[in-house]
């Protein structure tokens, strides 16, 4: 019985814990399919900012491998669910972030900046 409540309390810890890094896409675009919430499952890919666009809502990155799409490493652009995670940004920053594929193709639904 000791075990099993050790257990739920250190489920409990974790999933508190993943929502304190994450960047959540705010009030997302209508027909979003990601709340750009990263949890303690989600992997974050490593990546080097090479571009922004901020009108376009738009980032180049130079990536490692996207395991969840399965796409080697590369350099691509990238739709931004939301514009505000590019605020900050500039080329040559070293990201964290997370890409989904959905209607409107791979974009970038979490992001914070490599430390």
């Amino acid at each position: 019985m000791k075990s099993k409540i050790n257990v739920f309390f250190a489920s409990a810890v974790l999933s508190m814990s993943a929502t304190g890094f994450a960047i959540a896409a705010i009030d997302a675009p209508a027909g979003a399919q990601n709340t750009g919430t990263v949890t303690a499952t989600t992997r974050l890919t490593a990546g080097e900012v090479r571009k922004v666009d901020l009108e376009q809502s738009k980032l180049t990155i130079k990536h490692e491998a996207l395991e969840n799409l399965d796409m080697p490493g590369m350099t691509m652009v990238f739709k931004v669910l939301d514009a505000r995670l590019l605020k900050d940004l500039k080329q040559g920053d070293k990201i964290l972030f997370r890409a989904e594929k959905g209607e409107a193709g791979i974009t970038v639904v979490a992001l914070e900046q490599a430390k």
